[in-house]
């Protein structure tokens, strides 16, 4: 079993336990783990709308013999039926484990503090460490490990970015960042993929950034939440478009964690292309959330 208690940003894992989860995710979904876990219940909190997250969770503890039940925003009121600690405590008396994807981590963060059982961050506006296990697993499996692996992100420093980078650092990827003025990665995430060991190189041109990578990996330019940003922010990422231009003199394979609204930061030829991992991609949200789940309640 992990030492955490719970996951709620990537680094809640040491390095090994960031392979060892990827580990055993990879030999779940090579039918060579068979481990179950019978009779246990996975509780899922939904403030926000989910495809992948959901499936993937409920899926995923069907196939391991669990069981999940799916609470969303008119099924529970976080935070203003009740207090968000008084629904992490009696969470705790029913279920074996909780993923919450919420807008505000520091609700996930008290939800956290209340709780006897695990919490695990489905996403929350800061943080998508659950994206960041598949993304590493993908990449993993594409090129065979992370030795020499040269990664570029282009496009905005959201949450599933800033996951990212930190889990490149402890897998040891090369990564390059390139994200537009004022919508780059927070300082502190830089930091610390710095004292981890392995700081991306941040530019300004996406060319740069694209040219010698492996893989490029993008997202949406306007995330939920942000629809009154929408003017601003498609002005301000003009030319970070992940196309065949972008990508004319590249061999680079391409990521993306979906939904993607083609035409803006991806176009429809590239994710339909055969330099796309994206199905795969998206497909390793279950694997590695199997691994994940088996590692923190497999006793």
């Amino acid at each position: 079993m992990l030492e955490t208690d719970h996951f709620l940003d990537i680094d809640d894992l040491s390095t090994d336990e960031l392979h060892t989860v990827l580990d055993r995710a990879a030999a779940i979904k090579a039918g060579e783990d068979d481990t179950q876990l019978p009779d246990q219940t996975l509780g899922m909190l939904f403030e926000k709308p989910s495809t992948r997250t959901r499936i993937s969770f409920e899926t995923g503890m069907t196939q391991l013999g669990g069981h999940a039940i799916f609470l969303g925003p008119d099924d529970i009121q976080l935070g203003h039926g009740e207090p968000l600690s008084d629904t992490s405590r009696v969470l705790s008396r029913y279920v074996d484990a909780v993923m919450a994807r919420l807008f505000d981590h520091e609700d996930l963060l008290e939800i956290a503090e209340y709780s006897d059982v695990p919490i695990v961050n489905g996403l929350t506006d800061d943080a998508h460490p659950c994206q960041t296990l598949a993304d590493l697993l993908t990449i993993e499996e594409a090129f065979d490990g992370f030795d020499g692996v040269q990664a570029a992100w282009v496009g905005d420093g959201n949450n599933v970015g800033q996951s990212f980078v930190i889990g490149a650092a402890m897998v040891g990827l090369d990564l390059t960042v390139a994200t537009p003025e004022n919508y780059g990665m927070d300082d502190a995430v830089l930091e610390q993929a710095e004292e981890i060991g392995h700081a991306p190189t941040v530019v300004d041109d996406p060319k740069d950034a694209v040219d010698d990578a492996d893989v490029v990996y993008t997202d949406v330019w306007i995330s939920m939440g942000q629809e009154d940003q929408r003017h601003e922010k498609l002005a301000a990422f003009d030319g970070y478009q992940v196309n065949e231009s972008l990508l004319a003199d590249s061999d680079a394979q391409v990521m993306h964690c979906l939904p993607a609204h083609r035409g803006e930061e991806i176009t429809h030829e590239v994710l339909e292309s055969d330099r796309a991992l994206v199905w795969d991609q998206a497909e390793n949200r279950l694997h590695a959330q199997k691994g994940l789940l088996v590692e923190l309640l497999d006793a």
